[in-house]
């Protein structure tokens, strides 16, 4: 092996002298670079190979390709780049090949050989590179169509990236990626065609034998593969997904056309067709023999009618496909339209009209979704239609009673109505819902009570709460608890609280943390019952919360009346107590504290 090293080395001499004798680098930087590079062929020619090292040796050759690139700018010397730059991306190359032949199966690895050929090597040998990824990754559509963009984009070879997209098709007919992106590059081919004619008519040059054949000039091609595949995959997103990509390209008008007509013939019954068809009325622009619009008011004017016809697209929709897809369609339409900010307060009022509509007409198809329930309610709500709120939170709850969030859409319009009826409403809630997903509701019952009641009438809420709700949601309930009682009540009220739950598991480290805090907000706060909180803490916490540790070994420090002599002790309990990871973490801590302390 050390035979074979030297050898390498030996191979590196010219150009490492290039680089000596043109001043891109020093004589003690040419010593390194040998101890480097010996150092990393041994690494690639053991007999157990790791796929690090070689990333490691391609990684160091292209940081010197780099600096040698920077000093030459800077020196202002271009030349014997044959004999110094190629020299290491050949090497470089070798490097790759030995890699991807032992890990065959590392795409990644694949692309970093891809990329460096991008920058660094010829683009023969790229093609080269693309064409033993493929053969061993050929399973992968993605990279074909990298290979077919590379040959259209960077070697300006149609042909080639026809013959990669045809092959990717043998091994993936049914990939719609394939064919969306085999049918973007006939297009893109038709349209440089179409501008490498129109320069030479204009520079009225002879073209020889050059021919443009009319029906390639028009996406004959591209027309073909849009034939060839909404035969194979029978879908209306993907065919109006071939229509956006036609749509870019303003010399194919008729191929839009055809594939726009199909679309409405082949998916009829699909509601993404009746969404397209609907939103493409927003794009048409005034007829012909009508004047544009110019003024602000006209502008506004035409943007109402474009949206009028929209709806009435989603209306007619509806006659012939009654379906929860196609009202969620119509329905975020007037949505979006509703969303987009505009001066016009009459636009506005319409656009708020056409959604409670859409609204309308799926409730009363019986196909509107408890979202969207919420949805129209809140939105009602939002415009102070309280009458009308309350009514459609009303019918939401009678189709969806088992779900919390439509009783919480309808107490929130009642809440916002002042209504008498809201604790009657929660109490009714409770009847007819499972308790273990009640929780959000007794949060917000005790969060309006808090505002419309009295502090017994809450905190007799928060009792009934503790009770029903058990398991982890009790948690967030408990903590929510002793907020309140500090707010309500002050510290006197919290700690009656947090008395009273001490014993009822499970807890999160916050609720003891809280106590900790009410504590130390007291003009005296007492160390007694500081550590009576921490051993609480502890007791639950104690294996996993190294911060409750050192938190409490500092309180024992730097309290007027804490106990120093105490801290040891702290430490190796808490030296007992934690697990793995935790104890790593306190004993750093610890440390980082002590240093500190000095």
């Amino acid at each position: 092996m050390a035979e074979i090293i030297q050898e390498r080395i030996e191979d590196r001499l010219p150009e490492l002298q290039q680089l000596e004798r043109i001043g891109l680098f020093s004589r003690a930087e040419i010593k390194a670079i040998i101890k480097k590079a010996s150092d990393l062929e041994y690494r690639i020619q053991r007999r157990t190979l790791f796929k690090e090292d070689f990333i490691n040796y391609v990684q160091y050759e292209i940081n010197l390709l780099e600096l040698i690139q920077r000093r030459r700018v800077r020196i202002g010397y271009s030349f014997k780049k044959d004999e110094i730059e190629n020299s290491i991306v050949h090497r470089v190359q070798g490097v790759f090949r030995r890699a991807s032949a032992k890990w065959k199966d590392d795409v990644q690895l694949w692309l970093s050989y891809v990329v460096f050929c991008k920058k660094w090597a010829t683009k023969v040998q790229l093609s080269k590179v693309f064409s033993a990824m493929l053969a061993i990754h050929s399973n992968k559509p993605a990279l074909w169509i990298m290979a077919a963009k590379w040959e259209m984009e960077d070697r300006l070879s149609s042909e080639s990236a026809r013959q990669l997209f045809l092959r990717a098709l043998r091994f993936h007919p049914e990939c719609p990626k394939l064919y969306q992106e085999y049918f973007r590059m006939e297009l893109m081919h038709a349209e440089k065609l179409r501008k490498e004619k129109q320069e030479f008519e204009k520079a009225k040059m002879d073209v020889g034998n050059l021919e443009y054949a009319e029906e390639i000039l028009m996406g004959e091609l591209a027309r073909i593969i849009y034939k060839n595949s909404v035969n194979i995959i029978k879908s209306a997103e993907f065919h109006v997904s071939l229509l956006s990509i036609a749509q870019l390209f303003d010399f194919a008008k008729d191929l839009q056309r055809e594939i726009y007509d199909d679309l409405q013939v082949l998916h009829t019954d699909d509601p993404l067709t009746w969404d397209y068809v609907a939103r493409r009325e927003l794009e048409i622009e005034s007829q012909p023999g009508e004047e544009p619009p110019t003024t602000k008011q006209t502008k506004v004017a035409e943007v109402g009618r474009r949206e009028e016809r929209c709806c009435a697209v989603y209306e007619e929709a509806l006659k012939t496909l009654r379906t929860e897809a196609m009202c969620k369609c119509y329905i975020n339409f007037c949505m979006e339209r509703f969303a987009k900010k505009t001066s016009s307060r009459l636009l506005r009022e319409k656009r708020l009209e056409r959604t409670m509509v859409a609204f309308r007409k799926a409730h009363d198809l019986k196909l509107l979704p408890e979202f969207q329930y919420k949805q129209w309610s809140e939105l009602l709500l939002h415009h102070d239609f309280l009458t009308e709120a309350l009514e459609v939170a009303g019918a939401g709850m009678e189709l969806f009673r088992g779900s919390v969030m439509m009783w919480q859409v309808k107490l929130q319009v009642l809440i916002a109505s002042k209504s008498p009826d809201v604790a009657m409403l929660f109490e009714e809630a409770f009847v007819h819902l499972k308790p273990q997903i009640c929780l959000p509701l007794w949060i917000s019952w005790a969060e309006w009570s808090e505002g419309a009641k009295s502090q017994e009438d809450t905190e007799a809420i928060f009792k009934k709460a503790v009770l029903a709700v058990t398991g982890g949601d009790s948690v967030t309930l408990k903590d929510k608890y002793l907020d309140w009682a500090y707010r309500s009540g002050g510290y006197k009220k919290a700690r009656a609280v947090f008395k009273s739950l001490q014993e009822s598991r499970p807890f999160s480290v916050d609720f003891f943390r809280k106590m900790i805090q009410f504590e130390k907000e007291q003009e005296s706060c007492k160390m007694a019952n500081l550590r009576e909180y921490y051993e609480r803490a502890l007791r639950e916490f104690g294996s996993v919360d190294s911060d409750l540790w050192m938190d409490y070994i500092k309180e024992e420090l730097n309290h007027p009346l804490g106990r120093p002599e105490h801290c040891g002790q702290i430490y190796w309990r808490a030296m007992k107590m934690l697990q793995g990871e935790s104890a790593e973490l306190f004993v750093a801590k610890h440390a980082v504290h002590q240093a500190g302390q000095l």
